[in-house]
């Protein structure tokens, strides 16, 4: 080999050794092998060496040209090594669990090719702090069977201006092929739900790919992951508050009509669509947490479910006589059912309890008092159709 093309090649290595070491993207290994320009593996790190606000969802280490042979994660601090998995066809390794926001971590890499030859990467970076990221809570979980009436709801952690970006990452779909639409309450409250409650026995499915979406300036989402949920049998309970009587109605048939007592007259019941939001089988309810001053602190009302976030909920009743069930309004503004002490007993209450899931769809009528605000609670079915699509950022 002449000197000429030896100076080439030695070229050529320095510069692969240079794009390890300082390279503006990811942290990558190109070397060559043997002197004859033939490739070696190559290795790219995801999480760029220096970077302070790298994903905690897609950091990983891939190789072409060679397979892995070790890869090696810690937490800067302490030194805490991270679990993570070689596929099998050695040709990826990704963290087994989602990492920690704003740490700082160390990772190497080494692969082989089949000619025995190897190269090595590595990479120091933070991951995005908590101020610099946000996340949303939502509802319903994953693997869950809820009623017809049960909307995706999305609270973040932090306002979002950048809206129509945030929410074109999140994706809900339905196997019954209705048409979802996302509305916003707030900057920070984001619901989705077809024109009409969902079908039966329907399938829906959200894709939330917000992991480094920017929903406000220097602000990124983190979140990455696929939820399922599974809508279960059609059920909607119809409170009249005219007659004191809820008729419970599934899949189009009169399960049963039932005794009730809604608000008394200084304080009616929302009229309106109510959804079932959360089940206690026994709670307190204090009225001092939502404006009452001290009229009642009950330690163990039984049979409870909520249907606004304000404070009503549709409950068992032990304390007040059996005879106001059917006849009278006597509650705060919550729908009473007759219920003995300890939530035991075959009782009126926990009959509804056992036969409701979270997301059922409770319907008041003719009260004195005004429709529910679609933002109290799960309540979104009370707006028209053209007013929740206009507040779509899509």
């Amino acid at each position: 080999m002449s000197r000429q093309n030896k100076a080439v090649i030695g070229a050529a290595l320095a510069l692969g050794a240079l794009t390890l070491t300082a390279c503006g993207g990811s942290a990558t290994a190109d070397n060559k092998k043997g002197g004859e320009g033939t490739d070696a593996p190559r290795i790219t790190i995801s999480a760029k060496d220096g970077s302070t606000s790298a994903s905690i969802n897609a950091t990983g280490v891939k190789v072409a040209d060679g397979k892995i042979t070790k890869v090696k994660m810690t937490e800067e601090a302490g030194g805490k090594e991270v679990a993570g998995t070689i596929a099998a066809d050695g040709a990826s390794w990704k963290p087994k669990e989602q990492l920690e926001r704003g740490t700082k971590y160390r990772i190497s890499a080494t692969a082989k090719d089949g000619d025995g030859d190897t190269a090595a990467a590595n990479s120091i970076f933070t991951t995005v702090t908590t101020a610099n990221s946000f996340i949303g809570t939502y509802t319903p979980d994953n693997g869950t069977t809820v009623g017809v009436g049960m909307p995706v709801s999305f609270t973040f952690d932090k306002a979002i201006t950048n809206k129509k970006d945030v929410q074109a990452h999140i994706k809900v779909t339905s196997s019954s092929g209705q048409q979802v639409v996302g509305h916003w309450f707030s900057g920070q409250r984001l619901d989705f739900r077809p024109e009409e409650y969902w079908k039966a026995g329907s399938k829906v499915t959200m894709k939330i790919d917000l992991d480094g979406v920017e929903g406000a300036k220097g602000v990124h989402g983190v979140q990455d992951k696929t939820v399922t949920f599974t809508v279960g049998r059609a059920q909607v309970s119809t409170v009249d508050v005219n007659t004191q009587k809820m008729t419970v109605v599934r899949d189009g048939q009169t399960l049963k009509a039932v005794p009730v007592s809604t608000g008394g007259a200084a304080h009616p019941t929302y009229n309106g669509q109510m959804v079932i939001s959360e089940k206690f089988v026994q709670t307190r309810m204090n009225g001092d947490t939502v404006g009452f001053g001290g009229e009642y602190d009950i330690a163990d009302v039984p049979h409870a479910m909520r249907l606004s976030q304000s404070g009503t909920f549709i409950h068992g009743n032990y304390w007040s006589s059996p005879g106001i069930f059917g006849s009278q309004g006597t509650s705060h503004g919550c729908v009473g059912l007759q219920d003995v002490r300890g939530a035991g007993g075959d009782t009126t209450a926990k009959w509804f309890f056992d036969n409701s899931l979270v997301g059922d769809v409770v319907v008041v009528k003719n009260s004195h008092d005004r429709t529910i605000s679609p933002d109290n609670g799960l309540n979104g079915w009370n707006m028209p159709w053209s007013q929740w699509t206009a507040g779509s950022a899509a």
